[in-house]
């Protein structure tokens, strides 16, 4: 299968959630597909330009990790699935290519992070839940991550 697939999307499925599930090849310009969708979900709830950003920018992050490690030859598939509640965007990135040790901390060169080791700190820094699933030697890993919609002043 050379072609990205939706595998499936809901309304109002659970109490006003709704959800968009892609499939995608581990490719680079898959990239911006996943974008769309999360664009999408946030015009749902006219989410403004600023957290829109954020999202997107954590979402790339996600799905690169994903594109540039997970596969060694590049032939392989990241699923991301998108949970959009009243309060809430839930969006989990899961491929089934080589673990990682998500515990390690990211490589120096001198005294600063490499630009692979960035990633992960970004979503971390943007998002308000985080989730990591990998390990070494084990295939596949799985990063989800939570953003309020709406913040209390």
């Amino acid at each position: 299968m050379g072609e990205a697939i939706l595998i499936g999307t809901a309304g109002e499925t659970r109490e006003g959630m709704r959800s968009v599930r892609l499939r995608v090849p581990a490719r680079a310009e898959y990239i911006a597909l996943a974008r769309l969708a999360l664009s999408g979900l946030a015009d749902i709830v006219a989410l403004p330009e600023e957290p829109l950003a954020d999202l997107k920018l954590a979402l790339t992050e996600a799905v690169s990790n994903s594109v540039r490690h997970a596969y060694a030859g590049g032939a392989g598939f990241v699923s991301i699935a998108y949970e959009l509640s009243g309060d809430a965007l839930a969006v989990e990135v899961v491929d089934d290519g080589r673990g990682f040790d998500p515990d390690r901390p990211a490589p120096l060169e001198g005294e600063e992070l490499t630009e692979g080791g960035l990633g992960i700190a970004i979503i971390r820094t943007i998002a308000d839940e985080f989730e990591l699933e990998s390990r070494p030697g084990v295939r596949g890993s799985r990063l989800r991550f939570v953003k309020r919609l709406h913040q209390s002043a």
